[in-house]
């Protein structure tokens, strides 16, 4: 399929069918409010796809991966700037389903008064349970099930995600591995402010003085980075003293773990690579972000 200017829009099932051609597809799944970070992840996606392929980007705001008291209610939601976003990036077909096409039985959730309690999901494993698993119980359950769905609708050959959320990537990959889903799984670094702060669609919570703290959880990577090759507890402690020193940073949690979120020893062999992932919150907003590590 060639580029289009205008992607062709889908928004059931049986159109994302008709739309989908019959040539390479690269996958973009998102819940919409586009940024720039979005729009690199599909120019990788219209790379990989070629002049012949299609390029799919799905927006659809899942319920299933928000539990009690999350943002669901108030996640942005730019559908007609994501269609600009869309068509500049060169993407051809946007599927915008709504949640009874994805759920048609209801939304799964656990307890005696659901309809759909019964649905099948898919369950992350021991995986799943930590860092932000710990911190929002059943939320890989909701992204799993819903990556698992629409890669059943979109049947892909290659799919593309960011690394700032490393520990979906991680789950995302295990899962395409283990149920043999034969998807190519590609994360895409970070796409970052001039000041270090990942990009992400909760920024936008963020009033000025929230936006310097936020730039702390970068710096903190930053400076585990830079004593990693100490071991692990001096870059913990190199990351801790900036958080530390940054009073408007709720720390939730901070983790130096294998690349595949494993545990590490505090003196790993030299050339061992890592991970530091950090949650916190800034005012009412949670956020997300992690690096690599090299000892």
């Amino acid at each position: 399929m060639t580029t289009a200017t205008v992607p062709a829009l889908a928004r059931s099932r049986s159109e994302l069918r008709d739309l989908r051609g019959t040539g390479r597809v690269v996958f973009v799944p998102t819940m919409g409010a586009l940024h720039e970070g979005h729009a690199s992840l599909l120019r990788i996606a219209r790379e990989r796809a070629g002049a012949d392929g299609t390029v799919v980007l799905s927006i659809f705001v899942n319920p299933l991966q928000f539990g009690p008291g999350e943002d669901l209610d108030r996640y942005p939601r730019t559908f007609d700037a994501d269609l600009a976003v869309a068509a500049a990036e060169g993407v051809d077909v946007v599927f915008a389903p709504t949640v009874a096409q994805m759920y048609p039985d209801g939304v799964p959730h656990e307890g005696p008064d659901s309809a759909a309690t019964e649905a099948v999901t898919v369950q992350p494993g021991p995986l799943g349970d930590l860092l932000e698993g710990a911190s929002r119980p059943g939320h890989f359950r909701g992204v799993l099930t819903v990556v698992a769905k629409l890669f059943g609708l979109v049947r892909p050959d290659v799919a593309v995600f960011g690394e700032k959320d490393y520990q979906q990537l991680a789950l995302i990959r295990r899962m395409t591995s283990d149920l043999c889903l034969g998807i190519e799984i590609v994360g895409a670094e970070t796409d970052r402010e001039p000041d270090g702060l990942a990009r992400s669609s909760r920024n936008r919570y963020l009033d000025d003085e929230e936006r310097r703290q936020a730039a702390t959880l970068s710096r903190a990577l930053r400076a585990a980075q830079e004593r990693a090759s100490y071991g692990v507890p001096a870059a913990r402690w190199a990351a801790m003293g900036v958080i530390k020193a940054e009073p408007g940073v709720e720390l939730d949690y901070l983790a130096l773990t294998t690349t595949d979120l494993g545990e590490l020893p505090d003196y790993p062999e030299p050339g061992t690579e890592g991970r530091i992932l950090v949650a916190a919150r800034v005012g009412t907003t949670r956020l997300i972000d992690n690096l690599p590590l090299q000892f």
